[in-house]
C-alpha cells in the first residue's frame, strides 16, 4: 500500500530561459528562475545563468539568504572579507550562507569567460542574522552513482542511495543527472520537497507525463505539501538524444512572505532599509579584495 501511496512527480509547469546581452565585462544573462515568481519556487528565490569576465561582479554584500553557484564553463574566482580565496572550475560547486553580512566578490579569471548558474536560497526569518560562512564542493568530491547508461552526481542532500557533501541551513537537495540517448533512470525526492529541473544539454522526458525539455529549458514539478521529509516520492528522466544533462533541485518550502531587493532577501522593507544602513555604517566589514 505505502507503494501505491508514493508520489510519481508530473510537471506543473515549463518554460525556456530567454537571453540578453549585456555590456562588458559582462555578456550575457537569462533568468533560469525569474525572481518575480518567488512564491511558487520556495524555498528558491531566483536562479541567473551568467556569461561573465573578471570585473562584472566585484566587491559587494548580502544578507539574508544563501547562494548555490554552479560553474558550467570556464574559471570563477571566488574572494571574501573573511579571508577566503578560490578558484572553482566546471562542475564545482560553492555554498555562501550569507547570513546576517556577506561581503565577496565573483569573477571570471584572467581571460576566461566564466558561465554560471547561481541559485538564491531562501532563510527562515530566525536565521537571517546567521554566521556568514562558505563551502566550495569541488566535482571530484561529489559521490557519483553509475545507473544504466548514465551517471549522477550528488551536491546536496540525499539522492541514488548518497548524500552529497553540502551542508546547506535550508534542507535541499542538489544532482546532476548524465544519460546516454535511449537511457531512463528514476530519482527519489523527499515528497514535501519543491523542485524544479534545468536542462543544461541534450533532451529528456520529465516526469510521469513525460513532458519534452530541450536545452535552456526548466521544468517545476508537483510535491506534497503537507507531506513527510522522510517519505520519498519518484522522478522519472528519459533521455531522447546522446549527452543529456540535467540539474535537479529540491528544497524544503519555508513559508514566508520575503522581500528581495538588490543584493538583500528579507522579511520587511525596515529590515531591507537596515541592511542598507548597515553596510554604509561599515558593520559588513572590509570590502572583499
Amino acid at each position: 500500500m505505502a507503494n501505491e501511496d508514493k508520489l510519481n512527480r508530473h510537471v506543473r509547469d515549463t518554460w525556456y530561459v530567454e537571453y540578453e546581452e549585456m555590456n562588458f565585462p559582462a555578456i550575457q544573462k537569462g533568468w533560469v528562475l525569474p525572481a518575480d515568481r518567488w512564491k511558487e519556487f520556495d524555498p528558491f528565490i531566483l536562479m541567473a545563468e551568467d556569461w561573465f569576465k573578471k570585473g562584472t561582479f566585484p566587491d559587494h554584500p548580502h544578507r539574508g539568504f544563501q547562494t548555490i553557484t554552479y560553474v558550467i564553463d570556464g574559471r570563477l574566482e571566488h574572494i571574501d572579507n573573511g579571508g577566503g580565496r578560490d578558484i572553482l572550475e566546471p562542475g564545482d560547486v560553492q555554498y555562501m550562507n550569507a547570513g546576517w553580512a556577506a561581503r565577496h566578490a565573483e569573477d571570471g579569471v584572467e581571460d576566461d569567460v566564466a558561465h554560471t548558474l547561481q541559485l538564491w536560497l531562501n532563510l527562515p526569518q530566525e536565521q537571517k542574522q546567521s554566521e556568514t560562512l562558505y563551502q566550495n564542493v569541488y566535482a571530484e568530491d561529489a559521490p557519483v552513482v553509475n545507473v544504466d547508461e548514465g551517471t549522477i552526481k550528488v551536491y546536496a542532500g540525499e539522492v541514488a542511495g548518497v548524500k552529497g557533501p553540502m551542508e546547506t541551513i535550508v534542507p535541499i537537495t542538489l544532482s546532476e543527472v548524465n544519460l546516454s540517448e535511449g537511457a531512463s533512470t528514476t530519482l527519489e525526492l523527499p515528497e514535501n520537497h519543491n523542485a524544479f529541473v534545468y536542462v543544461l544539454s541534450g533532451e529528456v522526458e520529465v516526469g510521469g507525463d513525460q513532458t519534452p525539455l530541450k536545452k535552456h529549458g526548466v521544468a517545476t514539478l508537483d510535491y506534497r505539501a503537507n507531506g513527510e521529509s522522510d517519505k520519498g516520492s519518484t522522478l522519472a528522466l528519459n533521455a531522447k538524444k546522446r549527452r543529456t544533462r540535467v540539474l535537479v533541485y529540491s528544497g524544503l518550502p519555508i513559508e514566508e512572505t520575503i522581500v528581495p531587493y538588490g543584493p538583500f532577501v528579507m522579511n520587511s522593507m525596515d529590515e531591507i532599509r537596515e541592511a542598507f544602513k548597515d553596510f554604509r555604517d561599515g558593520k559588513f566589514g572590509p570590502p572583499a579584495v
